[in-house]
């Protein structure tokens, strides 16, 4: 008889138990005690413990893809509609986690990058994916007549997502929606105008 595979457990609850406590403080031990597998589950699927943290990045960036897909992306609205739907979206899942935990891809590009190159490196590759969208939208509410770029939408995209990612610390700093408020005002009111 086959045995059961335990790696979805271990991505689903390692995902939580980094979300938590952070990649560089979650053990082996600790993920797999919250996954409820035996320690030898682990190595049974991931080569190492940076090699778990990919897939996990992976598992949380196809996430935000999907959230992607249903703000950002969604031609029936206007796109300057849509990238404040992708902002209040994900102000949402923060409040429905008490204002903790915060970007997995932040939290990963604070810890890992120094530490780790292959982290580094998808990270870098996660940026570079994640703007394409934003600019999509900054495009778009340009050619509408909606804001006017002074500078390539690549590179104001950039700029948001580097300021939300500030703002997300702050959040988790502070332990509430406030700071991603005024990054929404700020942005709406003096950026995108």
């Amino acid at each position: 008889m086959a045995r059961t595979s335990n790696k979805e457990q271990i991505l689903r609850e390692g995902l939580e138990t980094v979300r938590r406590r952070g990649f560089t403080t979650s053990g082996v031990r600790d993920i797999t005690a919250a996954a409820g597998v035996p320690q030898g589950s682990f190595t049974n699927h991931f080569a190492s413990k940076e090699a778990f943290g990919l897939e996990i990045l992976d598992r949380y960036f196809a996430d935000v893809g999907v959230l992607v897909e249903t703000t950002l992306r969604d031609g029936d609205l206007p796109p300057l509609t849509r990238l404040r739907a992708y902002f209040d979206a994900i102000t949402a899942r923060f409040e429905e986690r008490g204002w903790r935990d915060g970007c997995l891809i932040g939290n990963l590009s604070l810890e890992s990058a120094e530490h780790s190159e292959a982290l580094r490196t998808r990270l870098s590759e996660i940026f570079s994916e994640w703007r394409r969208p934003f600019a999509d939208c900054l495009e778009e509410a340009a050619a509408a007549g909606q804001i006017r770029l002074d500078l390539p939408a690549l590179d104001l995209a950039d700029f948001l997502l580097a300021s939300w990612q500030g703002a997300i610390l702050r959040m988790k700093v502070e332990r509430g929606a406030e700071p991603l408020e005024r990054f929404k005002r700020i942005v709406f009111s003096s950026v995108l105008r």
